[in-house]
């Protein structure tokens, strides 16, 4: 009788257990029924204006749609997101929008801009203060892809909500300045992806003098926020000695060693650290031949956490597994942060996200307060370097159905479909709402100015983990 080990040779794997992602579910489903975002008490612009907003949405709307399915069908990763960018800088020039590529330090960045009645310099990190200009509020757009995945993240979508949601208050600053009373910014920021584009971007002045920054993110949920872990990369190298691993093995001192046990160690440490916190590890390098003993090992990690302060917490935690790794096998080690700059957790401003949540009703959806999507399934994104300089908000929209996970080749498919179409639409009037209830509210503009200040303010990103 033929085993079922012998009819189908090779290593065998055991089924991944799906129990915990069907509690998930089952909480989720449950705070689905029970929550729900207390919106804004702010008025924001008039109801005349939100009209003339949403028809003006929705006369863009095919142009958007068309853009979206090209981005899709032209990926472009991080850093080469070339034809991208021409193709949001012809759609701006056609609207009779001047727009600057190569800005900022990154060859594939966009920045345009409009200014309505009362727009000065912009007020700065003081909206709401003494200063006679209106606010200055910018929108930002994602567009690059994930190699050998297309837009498994959407960003084709987040492209046009962004470009949408300017576009439409451009057009109605052209119809009457007074609609527009501030400056309003666009920002095609490339590269986050793997990278932090946003934070080159930020270290060559994009930010400053910024308001509030908004943008979405699509996804399977409908959230007003969601949790964002801030993001660290690290390399590390282990340098030992060679020799015959069967003559001599004690003239060797095996690199791969330290490799092992620092994989161990920090297997060892996620027991006393918060759920939330992340730490992925691989071995690049052990070693060419068993016969020898390795004189040279690598690990290249991710680690991530929900807080600033967390983050550099455990940090110097991996960091302390990695020398202490090398000592127990006697060889020396490197160790290199941060090949591109680290992504910090998203600080999201209420009195922002009280707009949005307000502007999503109007189109017949709800989103969700934060905390009905657990935290324990979180990613990381270049924004939060942003929303630690300036107020911000980074709410995800629907487009898929929940079962379908971002950076995949279904996520990429959903990004085309007719509900990334909808939520492109609904997106680009919430961004633009938002931005436009800021401007004529100067009771929300300071409200979302004390709000920053209140949680920290502004902290100095390049050097928060020296």
């Amino acid at each position: 009788m033929t085993t079922e080990s012998t009819a189908r040779p090779g290593a065998q794997h055991t089924e991944v257990s799906t129990a915990y992602l069907r509690q998930l579910d089952e909480e989720r489903e449950v705070a689905m029924r029970t929550s729900t975002h207390p919106g804004s008490t702010f008025d924001g612009a008039s109801p005349a204006l939100h009209d003339q907003l949403e028809a003006q949405v929705e006369a863009d709307a095919e142009e958007m749609v068309a853009l979206m399915l090209d981005l899709a069908e032209h990926p472009e990763v991080a850093f080469e997101e070339h034809r991208s960018a021409r193709a949001i800088a012809d759609v701006l020039a056609a609207h009779g929008i001047d727009a600057q590529a190569g800005v900022h330090g990154l060859d594939t960045a966009i920045r345009a801009e409009i200014s309505g009645a009362g727009a000065g310099a912009g007020a700065g990190a003081g909206a709401g203060s003494e200063d006679d200009d209106a606010p200055t509020l910018a929108i930002l757009s994602e567009y690059d892809a994930l190699p050998g995945v297309g837009h498994g993240c959407g960003h084709n979508v987040i492209a046009v909500m962004g470009l949408g949601a300017f576009l439409a208050l451009a057009a109605l600053a052209k119809a009457d300045p007074s609609a527009v009373p501030g400056r309003v910014v666009f920002l095609g920021t490339p590269a986050e992806e793997g990278h932090t584009g946003k934070e080159y971007m930020a270290r060559e002045g994009a930010f400053e003098g910024l308001d509030a920054v908004v943008m979405a993110h699509p996804y399977g949920y409908d959230l007003a926020d969601q949790t964002w872990l801030g993001r660290r990369t690290l390399t590390v190298e282990y340098h030992g000695h060679t020799a015959h691993a069967s003559a001599q093995p004690f003239m060797g001192r095996n690199a791969l060693d330290a490799a092992s046990l620092m994989y161990q160690g920090i297997g060892l440490m996620r027991q006393q650290t918060p759920p939330t916190d992340r730490i992925h590890a691989v071995i690049r390098e052990g070693g060419e031949r068993a016969s020898v003993v390795p004189d040279r090992a690598r690990l290249d990690l991710y680690v991530r956490s929900q807080r600033p302060e967390t983050l550099k917490d455990l940090s110097r935690r991996v960091e302390d597994v990695a020398r202490g790794a090398a000592l127990m096998a006697g060889v020396g080690v490197s160790v290199q942060w941060d090949e591109h700059p680290p992504s910090l957790p998203v600080r999201t401003n209420e009195a922002l996200t009280g707009r949005w949540v307000q502007a999503q009703r109007q189109r017949g959806r709800d989103p969700l307060p934060h905390g009905v999507v657990s935290p324990s399934l979180a990613a990381s994104t270049d924004f939060g370097n942003v929303s630690y300089r300036v107020p911000g908000i980074h709410p995800v929209i629907r487009i898929a159905p929940p079962e379908v996970a971002l950076h995949t080749r279904e996520f990429a498919a959903w990004a085309v479909s007719e509900d990334a179409r909808t939520a492109a639409a609904d997106g680009a009037y919430g961004l633009a709402a938002t931005v436009l209830d800021v401007l004529h509210d100067p009771a929300l503009a300071a409200a979302v100015a004390e709000e920053f200040e209140a949680a920290g303010g502004a902290i100095d990103v390049p050097g928060f983990f020296d």
